[in-house]
C-alpha cells in the first residue's frame, strides 16, 4: 500500500476519535469561558464585586495550570480512552458541585477542582489528535480537536449566559454537567481503544523539558500571546454594558457574535500552522496586538466597538493550533520521551496567561478604568510578537548549523 493510501486510511479512521474529543472539548470549553458572561449575575446574587467574581476565571485557569503538568505525568501509564473517560467523570463531578455551591468559596473550589480535569484532557488530547493523521494534518487535526472550544463560545457561552440570566447561574452549571455525560457517551463510542501510548520516560527526563531553552521560550509565547486577550475578554460584559452601552440582552448576541469570529479564526489558524507556525504566529500576534489598541479608541461607539471585537475574536483563537504543534514539535526534537508533559506545560501555559491577564483586567478595572483593559492586552501580546521572532530566528540558525 502507498504511503498515500495509508495516509488516506489514517485520516479517516481518526476522524471519528477527533469528533469524540472534540465534543467533550465543547464542554470543558463552555465551562472555563461561561463566567465571562455571568460576572454581573453571579457577583449580584453572591454580594461580591465584579473584580471577586472574576477569581472563577483566574482561580479556574490556575488549576489547569497547576494540575496539568503533575497529572499528565502521573497518569502517563493509564490508558488514554479511560483516562479520557475518567477525565469527563471529574468534570461532571465538579460542575455538579458548582451548580449546588450556595457561597464564593464552595464556587471558586468547584471551579478549581474541575480544572484538573481541563489540563489533563488538552494535554494528551493534542498529542493524540496529532497521532491520529498523517504528518502534514496535524496541526489542522489539533484544530479540529479544539474546534470544541471555539464551538463552545460560538454557542456555549451564550446559550449559558442567557439561561444564567434567565433561571439563575447555578442552572448554567447544571446544564454544563450535562454536556460532560454526552460527553463521556461519546468518547465510549468513538474513542478506539488501541490509542498510541505515550512512550514511558523518567521524573529526570521529563524535567529536561525545564533545560530546554527554546521549550521556555515557546511557554512564554503561549502565556503572553494568548492571555493578552483576556486582559480585555474577562471583563467584557462590562465592559459592553458600561462603556459601550449595550443591554443585558444585547450582550449575549454579541457573545455570540465574537464566538463566531473565535470559530472562524481557529479553522484559518489551523491551515496557516500546518506550513510554518512560527511565521504564522507573527503575524498573528502583531494583528492581535493592533486590534487590541484599537478596541480602546473604538469601544465607546457602538458599531466601531463591535467591529473591534469581532476582530479581538478572529485573533484570539487563532494561535492556539500553531502554539500547541509547536510545542509538540520542539518537544519531539529536543525531548521525545516527555512530549505529553511538554503539551500539558504549554496548556499550563495558555492558563498562566488567562490567570494573569484576568487578575491583570481586575486591578485595572478597580485602579484607572475599563477602557484601559483592551491596550494594556494588546502590550502583553507585543511581548508574543518579540519572543516568537527571537525563537524563529534560533530555529533558523540551528538549520544553518546542522
Amino acid at each position: 500500500m502507498s504511503s498515500i493510501a495509508i495516509n488516506a486510511q489514517k485520516e479517516k479512521g481518526g476522524t471519528p476519535a477527533l469528533l469524540a474529543l472534540a465534543i467533550s472539548a465543547f464542554g470543558i470549553g463552555t465551562t472555563e469561558f461561561v463566567p465571562v458572561g455571568l460576572l454581573s449575575t453571579i457577583s449580584g446574587d453572591l454580594g461580591i464585586s465584579i473584580t471577586l467574581a472574576g477569581l472563577l476565571i483566574s482561580g479556574y485557569a490556575m488549576g489547569v495550570a497547576i494540575g496539568a503538568p503533575v497529572l499528565t505525568a502521573l497518569t502517563s501509564k493509564m490508558n488514554r480512552k479511560f483516562l479520557l473517560m475518567s477525565l469527563m467523570v471529574l468534570f461532571i463531578i465538579g460542575n455538579s458541585v458548582a451548580a449546588l455551591s450556595t457561597s464564593f468559596s464552595l464556587l471558586l473550589a468547584a471551579r478549581f477542582i474541575t480544572a484538573f480535569s481541563h489540563g489533563i484532557f488538552f494535554s494528551i488530547g493534542s498529542t493524540i489528535a496529532a497521532d491520529l493523521v498523517p504528518e502534514n494534518k496535524r496541526a489542522s487535526a489539533i484544530a479540529f480537536m479544539f474546534t470544541g472550544l471555539t464551538v463552545a463560545t460560538v454557542t456555549g457561552v451564550p446559550l449559558g449566559t442567557f439561561i444564567g440570566q434567565t433561571f439563575g447561574w447555578r442552572a448554567t452549571f447544571l446544564g454544563v454537567a450535562l454536556l460532560g455525560v454526552i460527553g463521556i457517551i461519546a468518547s465510549a463510542i468513538l474513542v478506539p481503544k488501541n490509542l498510541k501510548q505515550a512512550p514511558a520516560s523518567k521524573f529526570s527526563e521529563q524535567l529536561k523539558i525545564l533545560s530546554s531553552g527554546k521549550l521556555l521560550l515557546a511557554f512564554s509565547i503561549t502565556a503572553l500571546g494568548y492571555g493578552g486577550t483576556f486582559v480585555a475578554f474577562t471583563y467584557l460584559t462590562p465592559l459592553l454594558e458600561d462603556v459601550t452601552g449595550f443591554s443585558p440582552k444585547w450582550v449575549s448576541i454579541i457573545l455570540l457574535a465574537y464566538g463566531v469570529a473565535v470559530a472562524i479564526g481557529n479553522v484559518l489558524g489551523g491551515k496557516a500552522s500546518d506550513r510554518d507556525p512560527l511565521k504564522a504566529l507573527f503575524w498573528m500576534f502583531a494583528l492581535q496586538a493592533f486590534i487590541l489598541v484599537l478596541l480602546t479608541f473604538a469601544a465607546p461607539f457602538k458599531i466601531l466597538g463591535l467591529a473591534a471585537i469581532f476582530l479581538m475574536g478572529l485573533f484570539a483563537f487563532m494561535n492556539v493550533p500553531g502554539l500547541q504543534i509547536l510545542v509538540v514539535n520542539l518537544a519531539e526534537k529536543y525531548v521525545p520521551s516527555a512530549v505529553n508533559v511538554a503539551s500539558a506545560l504549554n496548556i499550563a501555559a495558555f492558563n498562566i496567561g488567562i490567570a494573569i491577564g484576568s487578575f491583570a483586567g481586575g486591578l485595572i478595572v478597580d485602579s484607572i478604568g475599563l477602557i484601559h483593559t483592551p491596550w494594556i492586552g494588546g502590550v502583553m501580546v507585543l511581548g508574543a510578537v518579540f519572543l516568537t521572532g527571537w525563537l524563529k530566528k534560533l530555529e533558523k540558525q540551528n538549520k544553518q548549523t546542522n
